[in-house]
């Protein structure tokens, strides 16, 4: 298991948070994304709205961004899980959400495949942060399994 101190884990969220490698940001051209799958995923409980954008290509996620406001646990891990989805097959993007929400909801999982998101293994002790912590998982998870906004 990757070992990350609590310090190495609040970086990782901040970096992610802060400067989000895959936030399409409000000057964007939206129409450069309009052929990807996407889903708006939005929180009861905190002020996330994202829309998530994937281009899969023959089972293969060849990119994935997504857009809106987030807090940062939210941004950060789908951030972070746009990243790890790249250039996966869609089987292979699954077992990493599969593990992630397992390690969220303190099952067994394989923490080898989660890299970064190994920074949110202490999330569980913060029950209403679950929701921000697996709304990218969830927006992802769907479209993989055929939902998406059309």
């Amino acid at each position: 298991m990757l070992s990350l101190t609590n310090e190495m884990k609040r970086e990782i969220i901040m970096e992610h948070y802060n400067s989000p490698n895959n936030k399409i940001d409000d000057f964007t051209s939206i129409e450069n994304y309009q052929n990807f799958k996407k889903i708006r995923m939005d929180s009861d409980s905190c002020i996330d709205d994202i829309t998530i954008y994937l281009d899969i290509v023959d089972g293969v996620i060849k990119s994935a961004y997504f857009s809106g406001v987030a807090c940062a646990i939210s941004t950060a891990s789908t951030d972070i899980l746009c990243d790890m989805i790249k250039g996966k097959s869609e089987k292979d993007a699954l077992y990493i959400i599969e593990q992630y929400k397992n390690m969220l909801f303190e099952k067994e999982y394989d923490s080898e495949v989660l890299e970064e998101l190994n920074a949110f293994s202490e999330t569980h002790k913060q029950a209403a942060r679950i929701k921000c912590a697996t709304l990218g998982a969830e927006g992802i998870n769907k479209i993989i399994n055929g939902e998406n906004d059309e």
